[in-house]
């Protein structure tokens, strides 16, 4: 036993853990110092809250990954609390015995994950075998459980999680990834179910599952992480700390609720933004970046955020995360926000359509290269080519009245890249009537003639316009909330940079700021 409880896995050269390689940019393993780094802030709180208190050496508090994938977590507790209680546990095989059996619980998401977790932790992937470290549990899955589970079908999606039936309603054998965490409608049952009795779980920490691969239109459509931040909170916890994708701070379908939560809660104590997801899981490209949070159920206000961008520590204390719809990540950019807003003016989302503004989709086909009776322009992306087509008139039934009107087309897309400075939004088109687009654009409109439809391209191109885009625009999808916080001008004049910094107060600092964010969009660009 004495060589078995040693816990020397994170000494080993090299640590396992760090070698191992992700199942996707969806089910993406925790590196350990990373893994570390979200445990001392957890502790640090603990110690704050609790007269200096070391939480490791607290042989009551419980601690849950409740989507343990690697084990890295679950792993790295346990070793804190093996060094922690040996005051109070002297006896090495007694202490690491109430440590798994007491304190430490974990939900596999895979059969595969489960038993990876378990020989993290048990150094066995079956709790009962002789290679494994724990004693006294009844089961091989001690206490980091699975079971392959079934979704729950209402028509083509499972209503807890969304995952499409076409893909995911597979035959035996094959995993179906409905995570038990999420899948119930009492969180709270589940887990009595799971682990034989009530739990009351000091700290829930992890790496949730990012989104459901396959679901319908996008990332942003099939986004499950923010359902097992929800579950957890209806666990009632002291502390959840979870790393997630950032873009739950601007956009994603169906993220609204959850951000207004976060952000109007007043629960996050701390949050830690890493807009390149690289500088966090070496290797790993996740558009809008990650972060990780802390939720305290005993605090109430204001939140200190981190923001991790080259290397560097930007701290910002006490930030008020619910000013504004969505959570501005660089502060830098919240002065020039604010003047922009003070002047109370009509926003430019009054003319910006919603999605697939005619009601073409981007893959209609049933177009021609040749004008002619009764036909209007189309503009739309065919192999990765802006052209010009001709439709039938009769094929729109969406927006009629929006055909026979100067507008100017904006993309819907642009993919900017994660370096500074860039583009942020795709060029625009102006477009003469009567003409209409698919999918891939936005229209903005109406303009009464040829010159305001230009005086508004132009204040397109400007950099404070993409700047102020910049903040809500956290992947590449530019949809119709994007253009919030940028007023309408008057549209009889070709607008620059120099004119609006002067209307807006915007110091020679702040300009500093914008173009090394911004660069100058040109004729060529697209």
């Amino acid at each position: 036993m004495n060589t078995q409880a040693s816990f020397a896995l994170r000494g080993r050269n090299p640590d396992v853990l760090t070698c191992i390689a992700n199942l996707s940019n969806d089910e993406v393993f925790t590196p350990p110092a990373f893994a570390n780094r979200m445990l001392d802030t957890v502790a640090e709180a603990w110690a704050a809250d609790h007269n200096g208190a070391n939480l490791w050496a607290d042989k009551s508090a419980r601690f849950l990954d409740p989507f343990t994938k690697s084990g890295v977590f679950l792993r790295e507790i346990t070793s804190r609390l093996t060094k922690g209680l040996a005051a109070e546990i002297p006896d090495l095989g007694d202490r690491v015995k109430h440590i798994l059996t007491k304190q430490v619980f974990g939900i596999g998401i895979t059969h595969l994950t489960s038993l990876l977790a378990r020989r993290s932790v048990y150094c066995s992937k079956h709790a009962q075998s002789k290679h494994s470290i724990a004693k006294g549990f009844e089961t091989d899955d001690g206490n980091i459980w699975f079971q392959p589970l079934k979704h729950t079908w209402a028509g083509t999606k499972c209503v807890y999680c969304g995952a499409p039936r076409t893909i995911f309603d597979r035959d035996g054998g094959l995993e179906t990834h409905a995570y038990a965490f999420i899948h119930t409608d009492d969180i709270k049952t589940r887990i009595v179910e799971l682990f034989g009795g009530q739990m009351q779980f000091d700290v829930i920490i992890g790496n949730p599952p990012y989104q459901m691969t396959g679901g319908a239109g996008g990332s942003s459509d099939s986004s499950i992480y923010h359902l097992f931040v929800q579950q957890a909170l209806k666990l009632e916890p002291r502390y959840v700390s979870m790393v997630v994708p950032s873009r739950w701070m601007a956009g994603g379908r169906g993220l609204d609720e959850f951000r207004a939560q976060m952000l109007n809660s007043g629960h996050l104590r701390s949050l830690t933004d890493f807009p390149n997801s690289g500088e966090a899981f070496p290797g790993v490209q996740i558009k809008g970046g990650v972060c990780y949070f802390l939720w305290d159920a005993s605090h109430k206000g204001t939140c200190d955020v981190k923001r991790i961008a080259g290397g560097t520590e930007h701290i910002q204390m006490n930030r008020l995360l619910g000013e504004f719809d969505v959570f501005v990540r660089d502060e830098r950019a919240l002065g020039i926000i604010r003047k922009v807003l003070s002047k109370k003016e009509p926003s430019v989302l009054e003319l910006i359509s919603g999605d697939t503004p005619f009601g073409i989709a981007t893959n209609f086909d049933d177009w021609s290269e040749k004008n002619g009776a009764g036909k209007i322009a189309l503009h739309l992306i065919n192999r990765g080519k802006r052209i010009v087509a001709f439709i039938k008139r009769g094929h729109i039934r969406k927006n009629i009245e929006s055909l026979d009107v100067w507008k100017v087309l904006v993309p819907e897309a642009y993919g900017a890249g994660e370096t500074f400075p860039h583009q942020i939004l795709g060029k625009e088109i102006v477009a003469a009537p009567p003409s209409a687009c698919t999918q891939s654009y936005l229209t903005v409109s109406p303009f009464q003639s040829e010159r305001a439809a230009n005086s508004f391209a132009s204040y397109y191109r400007t950099r404070l316009f993409r700047f102020l885009v910049l903040p809500r625009k956290i992947t590449q999808h530019a949809l119709r909330s994007t253009y919030s916080w940028v007023p309408q001008q008057a549209w009889n004049r070709t607008w620059t940079d120099e004119q609006l910094y002067e209307k807006y107060g915007i110091t020679q600092g702040e300009i500093a700021f914008i173009n090394s964010m911004i660069r100058p969009m040109g004729d060529g660009d697209e």
